[in-house]
């Protein structure tokens, strides 16, 4: 019997001919991710369990991104900051992408991407349950918590459990005004919340190969919202595309067996979703679209790791385009290089910003902002009983900052259609379904804005 794609990688990490799912290794980390929720409290861990002078097991492979509480006055957030300051000077991390530089990316996860740090077949785990969005480029990523974090980071090593794995396959291609949200949202809720614990989702067919590399994020990212331990897709030439204009050699890049056994196979016809909507308070409350059309709305919200990439916006602004939204509306681009993109790309004589701005749609500065809540002074956090519809992975009581506001967890286009009517919109009836269809060549033109200079870690 051969292995799964997770099975393959893991073996490599354990520098074993094979493993199988209940397998119990210990693994070695390619790259260890943290930001400043999650930093400081680990590298206290660190300092106390392997003493006030030790030094990571290699620095290099070690990448801080500050991004959660970034834009605010609050004291702890700051405080934060200054730790990820000190940890990095005393290690004298290459790979410190801190806030209120030059250096400063924004969301950890796009982040990672966007700078080179992922690669097929390696594993890379992080101090943030999204950090499966890297599982996009074939990886192994998973998170895990601080204490496990630090031993990371004092051994390189990790111990884990090799999960089984359930094989998600896609069919045909969506139509205009339906994305990876809705798919992963339709997943979610035929899983629910805890039917892929500790699982493997890894997702094939040829309906994998018409998304984009964004869209292959979104569904990797929201992965851990059914339980799984990580999500992936085996590397094609779309990735290899991705990964070269981003300084990565992706042509090493390993598939599953053709006689690896899977715990269960899910298959979708991408041509016939149509979009989804989680109702409050749970990711696997999702439904059509068309089953909740109408209900009210008070406040939109587009951004974070998992609708903050440049093609979330784009489909946002292909609806957004020549209308005025309805309701209070906050759109958080993922990264610096996100929010770049909004002036390069154009759609007829308009930038995406211009877009943005003329629909009447408060743009705030890359970072997670209100996806968690956050301190009071937080962009688009919500404050009271607002009914909000967002593109964000969460929608628990008090996720963006209030336990008595209403979440409904949607795509961009949904988020943008929803904003122009002021209540959940199919955002079909509202897209041009030629300018929806050219969007990988709209993306193409400016790719070159998203190349990072830095250099990948070893």
């Amino acid at each position: 019997m051969g292995m799964t794609l997770t099975e393959k990688i893991l073996a490599r990490g354990a520098g074993k001919a094979r493993v199988e799912p209940g397998d119990k290794v210990w693994v070695g980390v390619d790259v260890l991710m943290t930001h400043d929720v999650c930093g400081p409290p680990t590298y206290a861990i660190f300092q106390r369990e392997f003493g006030s002078q030790a030094r990571f097991w290699d620095p290099d492979r070690v990448v801080v991104i500050p991004d959660h509480y970034i834009f605010t006055e609050d004291p702890h957030a700051r405080r934060n900051l200054e730790e990820l300051r000190r940890m990095a000077h005393e290690q004298g991390l290459r790979y410190f992408y801190d806030a209120f530089s030059a250096r400063y990316s924004g969301v950890c996860h796009v982040t990672l991407a966007e700078k080179g740090h992922v690669r097929p077949g390696s594993i890379i785990i992080g101090t943030d349950s999204h950090t499966c969005t890297a599982g996009a480029f074939g990886a192994f990523a998973t998170g895990v918590g601080n204490t496990d974090a630090a031993f990371v980071l004092g051994t390189g090593k990790l111990w884990l459990r090799v999960p089984e794995t359930l094989r998600v396959v896609l069919h045909g291609q969506l139509a205009p005004g339906v994305m990876a949200k809705d798919v992963i949202l339709r997943l979610i809720g035929d899983l629910g919340v805890d039917g892929a614990n500790y699982c493997a989702l890894e997702f094939q067919g040829e309906g994998v190969g018409t998304l984009s590399v964004d869209e292959r994020m979104t569904l990797c990212n929201m992965a851990v919202e059914a339980g799984a331990k990580n999500g992936l897709i085996p590397v094609d030439d779309e990735t290899r595309r991705y990964l070269q204009a981003h300084g990565v050699d992706g042509g090493e890049a390993e598939e599953g067996d053709p006689t690896a056994e899977y715990a269960q196979t899910l298959e979708y016809r991408l041509d016939v979703l149509p979009p989804q909507v989680a109702r409050p308070h749970s990711p696997a409350n999702s439904i059509p679209v068309t089953e909740c059309e109408g209900e009210p709305l008070t406040t939109a919200y587009l951004g974070s790791c998992t609708g903050g990439k440049v093609e979330d916006f784009l489909a946002a602004a292909i609806v957004l385009k020549g209308r005025r939204v309805k309701l209070d509306t906050y759109a958080v681009p993922a990264t610096v290089a996100v929010q770049r993109a909004l002036n390069q790309i154009r759609l007829g004589d308009k930038s995406l910003r211009e877009i943005f701005l003329e629909a009447g749609v408060k743009l705030g500065e890359p970072s997670c902002a209100a996806c968690l809540g956050g301190p009071v002074d937080t962009f688009g956090r919500l404050r009271g009983d607002e009914v909000a519809i967002s593109a964000t992975n969460r929608n628990f009581p008090g996720r963006m900052g209030s336990s008595k506001a209403q979440i409904y967890l949607a795509s961009p286009a949904t988020v943008a259609a929803s904003a122009v009517e002021g209540r959940i919109t199919d955002p079909r009836r509202l897209v041009d379904e030629e300018t929806w269809r050219r969007r990988a060549e709209i993306v193409a033109r400016q790719e070159a804005v998203v190349v990072s200079s830095d250099a990948p870690a070893a």
